[in-house]
Parts: structure tokens; sequence; C-alpha cells
């Protein structure tokens, strides 16, 4: 066994000899991945990262193809996503995160104007499959088991596929005929859907359609109610209904004054609609303060801006014909109290938004079904309930209720679906570590903040129903895209290459990356220090042996 010296061995004499630098180093460098965090944050799944790289190439169509391999509703969660992915963006330590969300909606929107269209399931495994539901999650697994080969029929109990975003989800927010072109295009992946087909017996349709196995993804389209003492018990109406008859054109007469009690993104909705009824105050009632809201801060800021009220750390405790009673709370330890005291708020009618429940009931009766204290339904790692074959996912399990995780619960149903089909266990490969701001090195960046999509003005908004948010144009979506930083994994920047002292750095070409010459690498971290995404570790150095 023999070693190299460093106080008799120069970098001459090892280039001369091709006998390396090997043990003259204690650290060596290695191109490494790392997971970067909005992939980690996305409740869908998406490689964001991937298809972002390849929208700031200008390679549109190749970043929609790479989007949809893991979510199939783009132009739809580009504009109601509460887009996680960004609160967790390392550009957020720089300026401000990427508006991944708008790079997402410029994608789905380009599709459907140029009509692009999922790939073919090559040949059919001969299974199939009914999911029971066609909101988000329902939409989810379809397609993921229709692009693996799986034939799928979807029952849906309304007129129309979308679930809670056709009748839960106002159109100035998601345009229906969007939701309908990407639904449309999954029908036309060879998804079958059958409308205004409720189901009340899982067992036997199951039977009767020969199907190999079930999921069922049924939204929470069940108020929540409340006691609330009132004479006029017409006067108290539920957001869920509200908003699904606004949908339906069976406008519901609200009067001048309404007032909706909750504080969640449903309440929000529920006032803006109001306001667009026609109604001269939308006032919001809520028993905590903003802190504690469930709502997302910018939809409280948007409903504000349209001329909604809101009354934070009050409580209703008694309904007339044309004013409500309300009690004033106060928050300790994060809770509210009532304080006893007492106000009158003119008030026509009252819209309950609660909450919502998942109907359930009708799971009763299989064997096998276990359920939470809510009614939501027990569903093992697998998303399979205690009735084998019988899979459940969204609104019905327990889980935060948003379009997002609905359809990361479709992709993980379908995949392990398929494998209960194949008689195998789905097994999800391991991530990389995840990678913060603080492993960055971004020397070649400066401040680029991110561009807002457009909104109309709120008296203009008011008016009506348009979508009150518009889409980036191509370039403004490139720009957008460029401001990545590439988290953990090389982009080809070539500086790694450029600032080698050694010539140590080898270019594979285009999309290959580099590798090490490492009879000329000294192990002196310049790479390491110049490389702005943290692709390259610099690791202790092996033994080097000489036999």
């Amino acid at each position: 066994m023999t070693f190299l010296k460093t106080d008799t061995t120069t970098k001459t004499d090892l280039r001369q000899h091709g006998t390396g630098t090997g043990s003259v180093r204690t650290q060596q460098p290695k191109y490494v991945d790392f997971l970067p965090p909005c992939n980690h944050a996305c409740p869908a799944g998406e490689d964001i990262q991937s298809w972002l790289a390849l929208a700031q190439a200008g390679d549109n169509y190749e970043a929609w193809e790479k989007l949809t391999e893991q979510n199939p509703l783009p132009a739809v969660h580009g504009r109601v996503c509460y887009h996680p992915c960004e609160s967790s963006c390392n550009r957020t330590s720089i300026d401000s995160p990427v508006s991944i969300h708008s790079i997402e909606r410029f994608l789905g929107d380009l599709a459907i104007e140029q009509g692009w269209k999922f790939p073919k399931p090559k040949e059919s495994t001969g299974k199939r499959v009914l999911v029971i539901g066609g909101g988000p999650s329902g939409l989810s697994a379809a397609y993921h088991l229709a692009r693996i080969g799986h034939e799928v029929s979807v029952f849906e109990a309304g007129p129309v596929a979308g679930g809670m975003m056709n009748f839960g989800i106002p159109a100035y927010r998601l345009p229906r005929k969007i939701l309908h072109d990407e639904i449309r295009r999954i029908e036309e992946l060879g998804v079958t859907f059958k409308l205004n087909r409720k189901v009340t017996d899982v067992i036997a349709e199951k039977n009767d359609g020969n199907f190999d196995c079930v999921f069922i993804a049924i939204g929470a389209h069940i108020g929540k109610k409340t006691e609330i003492p009132a004479r006029d018990a017409g006067k108290i109406l539920d957001a869920v209904s509200f908003l699904k008859d606004v949908e339906l054109g069976n406008f519901p007469k609200i009067g001048r004054r309404v007032a909706i009690y909750g504080g969640g993104n449903t309440a929000m909705d529920a006032a803006r609609t109001a306001k667009r009824l026609g109604a001269e105050e939308a006032l919001i009632i809520y028993r905590r303060d903003r802190e504690h809201m469930p709502a997302h801060d910018f939809e409280a800021d948007e409903a504000l801006s349209e001329g909604v009220k809101i009354h934070w750390l009050r409580t209703i405790k008694n309904l007339d014909s044309t004013s409500i009673t309300v009690e004033q709370m106060e928050i300790r330890d994060g809770r509210p109290y009532p304080t006893g005291q007492f106000e009158t708020l003119e008030a026509d009618s009252v819209i309950l938004a609660l909450g919502q429940d998942t109907e359930t009931d009708f799971l009763k009766g299989i064997e096998g079904i276990e359920f939470k204290t809510d009614g939501t339904v027990v569903v093992d790692q697998n998303m399979m309930t205690g009735h084998a074959g019988i899979f459940a996912g969204g609104d019905m399990v327990p889980s935060e209720r948003t379009v997002t995780i609905a359809t990361g619960h479709g992709k993980k149903a379908a995949r392990n679906i398929d494998a209960w089909l194949r008689q195998t266990t789905y097994q999800k490969a391991p991530n990389n570590p995840l990678v913060t701001s603080e492993q960055l090195h971004v020397w070649y960046r400066t401040e680029a903040e991110a561009k807002p999509q457009p909104h109309i003005d709120a008296e203009v908004a008011v008016a009506g129903f348009d979508e009150i948010v518009a889409g980036y144009t191509e370039s403004e979506a490139r720009y957008e895209a460029e401001r990545c930083l590439s988290c953990g994994n090389c982009f080809e920047c070539d500086g790694c290459f450029g600032a080698c002292p050694e010539d140590a750095i080898i270019k594979l070409g285009p999309g290959k990356r580099y590798k090490f010459n490492f009879n000329l690498c000294t192990g002196c971290g310049v790479c390491y220090e110049q490389c702005p995404c943290h692709a390259i570790e610099m690791v202790a150095e092996p033994e080097a042996v000489n036999s």
C-alpha cells in the first residue's frame, strides 16, 4: 500500500505521471441532487422545478407534459390552489417567491388554446375501476388510472363533473369554461362519465358493473349548522347551498343587508357573491380575530377591497326579521371567550359558513369500513378502507380540504389501486434531502421581484362574475420562470466549469451535466463555492490504495 506525499509531489508531477492527487486531498467534490422546497410542499406531488426549467427555456409544451404527469388540471390549479409551494420557495430569502401558480395557469391556458391532448395508453390492462364522485380527487384518480391503461367510469351525482370546483368556487375565481375544458381532456383520454348518477349502494354498483375495485371521492357538500334563535328561520341559509344555487341560476332572495357567519374561505366567497347579487351590504361576522381566521389572508384582502365588511370577535346570539344580536368576544390563550357585551346589527338574512361535512351514511352498511367521529372514512397508508378493494380520498378522509390536497389523494390512490390490481404493493421512491436557502451560493442573481398578475378594479369586479385576475403573457411567464434558482439541482450554469483552477471539470453536453477528472482535482472546493444551487457537495476523501 503506497500513498502519495504532498511534500515531494507537485501538481505538475501529478499531471505528467497521471497518478492523480487522491491521497493529497482531504476532501473531494461530488455532484448531488437535493429536493427543492417547492416540490416538497406541493400536495399534488408536482415536479415543479423540472417543469419550471422547461418553461424557462421556452419549451412550453414539454413543460405542460412534465406538469401533467402528476396533475391533470393545471389551468384550474393555477387559479384556485393556495400555492404552498410559493410559501416554501427559497427565493423568499432574496426578494419574493417565484409566482409558480401564475406560470402553471399560463401553461394550462396555453394547452387549452392549443388543443393539447394527453397521450392515450398503448394497451388496456383489462381491469375496470369505478370512481364515485367527479370532483378533484375523483378526476385525478380517473386520469392516472386511465393513463396506466385501466378502464375507468366516473359516477357523478350532479349534472356536471367538477364537484365543489363547479358548485363551491365562484366563477369569478374559476371560469366554468376553463374547468370544463380540462375535464373534457380527461374524458378524451378514455374516461367514461355518468352524470346525475347518485350511488346509494356501492357493493351493488361494483357487482352490477363488473368493476374490479372502487374509489370513493365525494366532496363535502353538506353545510354545518348551528342553533341560532330566530323568528324567521327562512332568513338563514347555508353557504354551500347558497353558492350552488347561484351557480345553477336559482338566485336566493337575500335582501339588501346580508350577514355571513364564519371566517373561512367559503365565508369570503359567500360575501363576495352576495355583493355581486346586489346586496348593498355584506357583513362577515367571525368569533375570532384576523390573526386566527382560517381564511387565507389574500382572500380577506380581496373581500375587503370589494366592499365586504368584517366584524371580528363577534358571535351571533339571535336573529330577528331585520336585525341580528351579536356578542363581543375576546381572545385568551388563542381561544375566543364571551364578554357579555352585546350589540345589534341590521341584516335581512344570514348565510352560515361554518364548514362542510361529507355524506358518508351510505357506506355504514359495508363490512369493514370504519369512521372517525366527524364522519370521515378511515383509510390505511394505501388509501384503502377496511373493505378490500374499496378506496377513498379527498374530503371523505381525515385531511385538510383543498383542491390540491384532493388531487394528490387521487394520484396516490390511483398508484395504490394499480398495485392492488396487480397484486403487488406500491413503494414510493425515497425523497432526496431537502435543500434550504442557507445552502445556496446565489452569486449571479440580482433582485428581481415577481410580476403580479393584473386584477380588474374592485368596482368592476362586483358588477358580475367575470374572472377578476388576468393571466401572464408568454414573455411574462418566461421571465417569472427564469427567477427559479434551481435549488439543489444542477442546471448547467458552467459556474463550476469556469471556476475550477485545475481544469478538472469535464462538460458532458447539453442535459448531461459534468463530471470530475480526479487526476487533476486538488479538492480545493472552489467549484462547491461557485455552485449557486448547491448541486455540489464536498465529501471526505476515500483512502487511496495502490496495489
